[in-house]
């Protein structure tokens, strides 16, 4: 699969607005992907907003992803299932839930990522590349050098991703990064378009 190059990925989590306007804003503003991430709420609660997310999504450029849970990304005609390294495996998601386009796996450090050739993701997250809060058990940073030589060295997308917002990025951009996932800059903005946009044209004068 070719390496794409879209800059921002948003993950969606207790946005100060909503999980509808965050989607809006990323689908009119032409993002790759957006992904869903609810870690403590209720089955039910992430059920509804995942459906809604959908059908923001639904016939648009914007890719809807689930974060850990293939099932609910099924269940909901999401594109995809994002895993991290203690959910279920890539294949085995793969062989359960053929519906879902899209596979993507976090890494933490340049061993996961070179374990990561042997199940081709679409994508993989590379991180955290700066200390974050919005993980309770986070993985060491691995900085914007080191993350740089893991995205430089793999051979499939990569989406660099932890502390990133509008102070740092180009630092991270300059060492190699391709594509980038943001949290809290988009989601607890009071105008998620405006942030987003500001990050793009921050990713855009680099390419």
């Amino acid at each position: 699969m070719p390496i794409e190059k879209f800059g921002l990925y948003l993950v969606i989590t207790n946005p100060a607005t909503s999980y509808e306007r965050c989607a809006e804003a990323a689908v009119s503003a032409g993002l790759r992907y957006i992904q869903l991430r609810m870690k403590k709420s209720a089955r039910e609660q992430t059920v509804g907003a995942a459906l809604n997310l959908r059908s923001i999504t639904r016939g648009t450029a914007t890719r809807f992803i689930v974060n850990d849970d293939p099932a609910l990304a099924a269940e909901v005609g999401a594109d995809g299932v994002h895993l991290g390294q203690d959910d279920m495996t890539l294949p085995e998601a793969r062989r359960q839930f053929p519906s879902l386009r899209f596979f993507g796996l976090s890494t933490h450090n340049p061993e996961q990522a070179q374990r990561a050739v042997e199940v081709s993701p679409d994508y993989c997250g590379v991180g955290p590349v700066f200390t974050t809060p919005t993980k309770e058990i986070p993985d060491p940073a691995l900085g914007p050098r080191q993350a740089g030589s893991i995205i430089r060295a793999a051979p499939f997308t990569t989406v660099a991703i932890g502390g990133l917002d509008e102070t740092n990025l180009a630092e991270v951009l300059r060492e190699g990064a391709v594509n980038f996932a943001v949290v809290r800059y988009v989601c607890l903005a009071p105008a998620p378009f405006d942030a987003i946009r500001r990050l793009q044209d921050l990713w855009q004068a680099f390419q």
